[in-house]
């Protein structure tokens, strides 16, 4: 994972002006995504023993778990007890604490802050179980955020693929150039979170595409690209890393402190 990535190529630059997202093709090795898996499931019993004895709560007849600074999130069904998202899980496995000062992803991150360096925001695990991953609603990330971020603007994601994504087993959806207007409204009278989802009337549904990704792909979107995805009704898992950066100096959304890309990582 020491490769030197590239900064951001001219047609990647008009891509996220114009589109509000651009993927790059497998960057990861077999090998690889093979240790990076492995670290996903020992993430996931880590969090799921964790999660016996957190703050558990039910929000629009969700079921989350609060454990520390980190949320659990199980799927949408009465008493399941299958990971959803893990949110923040870097600290549950070495091979992620090591993700974050990836070249291959830092680098790309440098040139969307416009800075030499970037600062971690938050980190997702998406799980996406096969037959039982639910589907995310429309929605920017932008909105969760704005409170807790005077630079929201510049909380640039990137998605890595852990195995490969595709209409069958729910890839994500983005909707082409909705980042444009910025912040847009939610989803007023329907439940607790319908304010973070992105009201319908707000957007082209038209203008949505399902970015189909192998395994090891890297996408990168902005916190103002609407974007959601279909359940996982396949027998293949679709489990990915989110991580979103920031500028230097700042520091992240639910832990303490400022966690900085590391120098050394980039030479």
């Amino acid at each position: 994972m020491r490769e030197r990535g590239e900064r951001l190529r001219a047609d990647e630059r008009r891509a996220w002006r114009d589109d509000g997202f651009f993927l790059r093709a497998p960057a990861f090795s077999s090998a690889e995504l093979e240790r990076l898996r492995a670290a996903a499931e020992r993430a996931a019993v880590h969090a799921a023993r964790a999660a016996s004895a957190g703050r558990a709560y039910s929000v629009d007849g969700n079921r989350y778990v609060d454990v520390g600074a980190a949320t659990i999130q199980f799927e949408h069904r009465d008493g399941s007890q299958t990971l959803r998202v893990v949110e923040p899980f870097h600290d549950l496995d070495p091979l992620f604490a090591e993700l974050l000062d990836d070249p291959r992803i830092v680098e790309p991150m440098c040139g969307l802050v416009d800075a030499e360096r970037v600062a971690l925001w938050t980190d997702k695990l998406n799980f996406k179980r096969p037959f039982e991953g639910s589907g995310f609603r429309w929605h920017q990330d932008s909105p969760y955020w704005a409170h807790a971020c005077a630079h929201v603007d510049r909380l640039p994601n990137v998605m890595l693929a852990l195995d490969d994504a595709d209409e069958d087993n729910g890839c994500l959806r983005v909707v082409r150039g909705s980042h444009r207007r910025g912040l847009l409204p939610g989803r007023q009278g329907d439940g607790v979170l319908g304010p973070l989802f992105t009201d319908p009337r707000a957007f082209d549904l038209e203008a949505q595409v399902p970015v189909v990704m192998p395994a090891g792909s890297l996408l990168f979107f902005s916190p103002h690209s609407v974007h959601g995805s279909e359940p996982n009704r396949s027998g293949r898992a679709r489990r990915a890393c989110v991580l979103t950066y920031q500028p230097p100096g700042h520091p992240m959304f639910k832990l303490p402190g400022c966690r900085e890309s590391r120098r050394e990582a980039l030479t």
